[in-house]
């Protein structure tokens, strides 16, 4: 089966991520022919590449962009694709719904929705995926395609074997302080301005990686010197080896105030490391509050702090989340359970189309 995946894409973010990952586990599949459309990036394009996968580059621009469709629907006529699939809201607006004369074999675009997005911009979409059960109810109450044409998927963790260890040392965090982590895009919905001014409120043994990057940055060192926090709040910028960063973290918190999915929490369940989560769209619908994570409300400083302390100082607690949290990503999360659920979803739209 051939598989077309679309994606516009920032320069990182968790959704890149999940789209990287996707692409790449698909591509391990012997049944499955991947090709890949876009932007240029310097992490994600090569990394896509040396899975051995045809990567094309599209600048997905704004509406007067005529450009990136007309390559979109050329590679469909020479790659001859089974499934397209789209991601995030700009690619579906650049692809073509299937006709009979656009000289293409019969098609399914299969739209991948991470968020509520307005589905104005899905209109040539014949079926979709959903991240969270909420948002596969939602696409099924807008009735525009039949409700066995939407079906969620979880996101999975592709757990990576550590390519270079970090060492606490090198960033002044020593072996018996509570090592706290946080990942993602340094932006407002990631309420890493929460998990800093928290900070200020905790004991001096526990300390704070951020890794990820973007517009906030400026805006989150600023804060981090206000507060006198330079000695024990890091942000590390953007990084590609997640295992080495959870074998040093003690504890992860994922406190976003807006999460579609939230891979964050299942590489944590899955790299055994005990997590705090907020009531974030996502992760409440996953996290069980006292047996696989704590949940701690959006924006409640207090709460978190008193989360962290909790956690930090209950070794037995720990070892419960970890147990039960590996559980729940072996039992939901693995990428074959999600590379599965997508290959049988595909087969199902291919046959119903050829009905």
């Amino acid at each position: 089966m051939k598989i077309l995946q679309v994606m516009a894409g920032g320069r990182h973010g968790g959704a890149e991520t999940a789209f990287v990952d996707m692409c790449r586990a698909q591509n391990e599949r012997p049944d499955l022919d991947v090709q890949v459309i876009t932007r240029p990036n310097d992490v994600r394009v090569p990394k896509l590449r040396d899975a051995g996968m045809t990567v094309h580059t599209a600048p997905f621009g704004g509406c007067i962009d005529v450009y990136t469709p007309y390559k979109i629907n050329k590679i469909i006529k020479k790659f001859q694709p089974d499934i397209v699939q789209s991601w995030m809201s700009r690619a579906p607006s650049k692809i073509k719904q299937w006709h009979a004369g656009m000289g293409a074999q019969r098609y399914v675009h299969v739209g991948r929705l991470g968020s509520p997005y307005k589905l104005k911009y899905f209109k040539s979409c014949d079926a979709f995926t959903a991240i969270t059960p909420e948002l596969q109810t939602y696409i099924q109450d807008q009735n525009i395609v039949p409700h066995d044409h939407v079906r969620h998927i979880n996101n999975f963790a592709d757990v990576d074997v550590m390519h270079a260890p970090i060492n606490r040392s090198d960033y002044g965090v020593p072996e018996d302080a509570v090592l706290l982590l946080g990942l993602g895009r340094l932006h407002r919905d990631k309420a890493f301005d929460v998990l800093i001014k928290a900070m200020a409120d905790l004991p001096d043994n526990i300390y704070l990686w951020i890794a990820g990057e973007g517009p906030a940055r400026a805006k989150f060192e600023a804060l981090i010197k206000d507060l006198g926090l330079e000695k024990r709040v890091t942000l590390l910028g953007w990084q590609c080896d997640r295992a080495a960063l959870f074998a040093q973290a003690d504890i992860c918190t994922f406190i976003s105030r807006d999460e579609g999915f939230g891979t964050v929490f299942v590489q944590s369940w899955a790299l055994e490391t005990p997590v705090i989560v907020s009531d974030a769209d996502g992760p409440r619908q996953f996290v069980r509050d006292g047996e696989d994570g704590l949940v701690v409300p959006r924006e409640d400083i207090p709460a978190t702090v008193q989360a962290i302390k909790t956690l930090a100082a209950d070794q037995a607690l720990q070892k419960i989340f970890i147990q039960n949290g590996k559980a729940r990503y072996q039992g939901e999360f693995t990428k074959d359970s999600s590379v599965n659920a997508y290959v049988d979803f595909y087969r199902f739209l291919r046959k119903e189309k050829a009905d």
